[in-house]
């Protein structure tokens, strides 16, 4: 991975593959660059140039506390990440908190946006999702081994089926590191008194944000079982903009893993829309 610094000195690490259309790929809350493995095979790097960012606090990334790990902050580590590479603009694939820091710089930067993805996130968050989140950010697995997180991951997360072979342990690979007595997270834990911070209270709608998009060309994916993106609020994006690429994935909750067919029939439409 190659690494650049921010304006606080902050080493953040990012891969940069292909060219052409300037493709950003912001991950999970808790993920990595990793997000978008399962993509990556279904995207032409002749004609798309994919940039794909660790945040503060994950991955490669410096570990910077609890106090940095907003997203404003890595909203402007993506937009200093594009002047690191020298690009004026990028179409923005977003999932999960990747979503929501791209509908922040569409109403802070939207001069540096060519358009706008969001995979199964909007302007309203659903309370059983982010207790789903809580239940784990920031906490070891009880299981020890990698096998042990496939295991648990495909008797828990019941919203997912007819998955590829192995795609459970491909999972638990990409999210876990093997330590010494079990597995480890591959972010500051710290992330979690973040998020403890940032939804203390509740969530408010973010409608205004999503509405700052408005002009730009804007995609989006919803898990059909997702428990963080209700259909209602779905909907209610579609009819803000009814020219938006939409997608439901079937078989997936939160958040569809980007191969699938329904998922890469939308984003193929989206990136030929800004080509």
């Amino acid at each position: 991975m190659d690494h650049f610094t921010a304006d606080d000195g902050a080493r953040i690490a990012y891969l940069d593959e292909g060219a052409g259309l300037p493709l950003l790929c912001l991950p999970g809350l808790t993920r990595t660059h990793g997000d978008f493995r399962y993509l990556m095979p279904h995207l032409d790097l002749a004609t798309t140039r994919v940039i794909r960012m660790d945040y503060r606090g994950r991955g490669g990334s410096d570990w910077t506390g609890a106090e940095s790990y907003t997203a404003s902050r890595e909203g402007r580590d993506a937009i200093q990440l594009l002047d690191h590479l020298g690009l004026d603009k990028a179409a923005i694939l977003g999932t999960s908190r990747g979503g929501l820091i791209g509908m922040l710089l569409a109403a802070t930067a939207k001069e540096r946006l060519l358009g706008l993805a969001l995979n199964d996130v909007g302007p309203v968050l659903e309370e059983k999702g982010l207790s789903a989140i809580d239940g784990y950010i920031g906490r070891r697995p009880a299981a020890k081994t990698h096998a042990e997180a496939a295991a648990a991951m495909e008797r828990t997360l019941t919203g997912f089926t007819d998955l590829p072979e192995g795609r459970w342990m491909e999972e638990a690979e990409l999210h876990y590191r093997a330590g010494q007595d079990g597995l480890e997270l591959t972010y500051d834990p710290a992330l979690r008194d973040s998020f403890l911070a940032a939804f203390k209270g509740g969530t408010t709608p973010a409608w205004a944000l999503f509405d700052a998009a408005e002009g730009l060309p804007l995609a989006l994916l919803r898990g059909e079982n997702s428990d963080l993106l209700s259909q209602e609020t779905a909907d209610e994006m579609c009819r803000r903009r009814p020219d938006m690429f939409y997608g439901a994935v079937p078989g997936r909750a939160h958040i569809p893993f980007l191969d699938e067919p329904h998922a890469l029939a939308v984003l193929n439409d989206w990136m030929e829309a800004m080509r």
